[in-house]
């Protein structure tokens, strides 16, 4: 079965569409605190698992004497694409690509703070459907972005289409604790500590009580892995970071 997980908003059974909205609505909540919570969540842990994912990707400016072309999906305040941008310097084409309006307004104004004016193109656009052409990407990335997606298979397919022959697709996403007794930590800190830390600091207990349940909703490392690959990619692979709390996958265009 394609798209399990259209029906699901975290632990709620919604429609496709009510999943859509609910996504817009909760990242126009966090947009302004999104980055804050980050750190607090992680404990400023999604900074080494971002760096660690610019590493696998090892950022080049040209590829066959052209300027690389770059698509961070889902990647609206920026931290993916800016990495990128520091790693290389200027001259690379980085789409940001965001479903939420305020998210990419973020972006913009982190990107005007650090004098990178015309580095990135910013699009409003949905993972489904993505405004590009096919074949015109090298590099996509999505972090932190796939489990928000209504139809993750379709995600994958719009992946595959935008990404050039011997282009590169990469995820960094929570996803499964595997040592048990961890695990069970981690189910204690994520239900209560996560969505009262929103409320502290947001004002919004409920758009992260949605995150947390949308993570145990998301599929295992295992069973992603046979998704990308059932959308066209080869040598699929995945990489576990603080046991399993978060995985990057990645695959390659035929």
């Amino acid at each position: 079965m394609q798209n399990p997980e259209k029906s699901w908003f975290g632990e709620k059974e919604v429609s496709p569409e009510e999943k859509t909205e609910g996504v817009i609505g909760v990242f126009d909540s966090v947009a302004d605190q999104y980055d804050l919570m980050n750190d607090l969540m992680s404990g400023g842990m999604h900074r080494l698992w971002k760096d660690q994912l610019i590493r696998m990707i090892r950022p080049r400016k040209t590829i066959s004497g052209r300027p690389m072309d770059y698509l961070d999906v889902a990647g609206g305040t920026g931290d993916i694409a800016f990495r990128i941008r520091k790693k290389i310097g200027a001259g690379a084409n980085i789409t940001l690509c965001d479903l939420n309006d305020n998210m990419l307004s973020v972006g913009r104004d982190r990107a005007i703070d650090k004098g990178w004016i015309n580095d990135f193109e910013w699009v409003t656009g949905n993972a489904e459907a993505l405004p590009l052409p096919d074949n015109s990407v090298d590099i996509y990335t999505i972090a932190f972005g796939l489990r928000n997606v209504t139809h993750i298979d379709t995600g994958l397919a719009e992946a595959y289409r935008v990404l050039r022959p011997g282009g590169k697709f990469f995820c960094l996403e929570f996803s499964h604790v595997q040592p048990a007794p961890l695990a069970k930590a981690y189910d204690l800190f994520s239900y209560n500590v996560i969505p009262r830390l929103g409320k502290l600091i947001a004002n919004d207990a409920d758009s992260y009580q949605y995150l947390v349940e949308s993570i145990r909703k998301f599929p295992t490392q295992e069973h992603l892995q046979q998704r990308i690959q059932d959308a066209g990619f080869t040598r699929t692979r995945y990489n576990n970071m603080s046991a399993g709390i978060v995985a990057i996958h990645q695959g390659t265009k035929r």
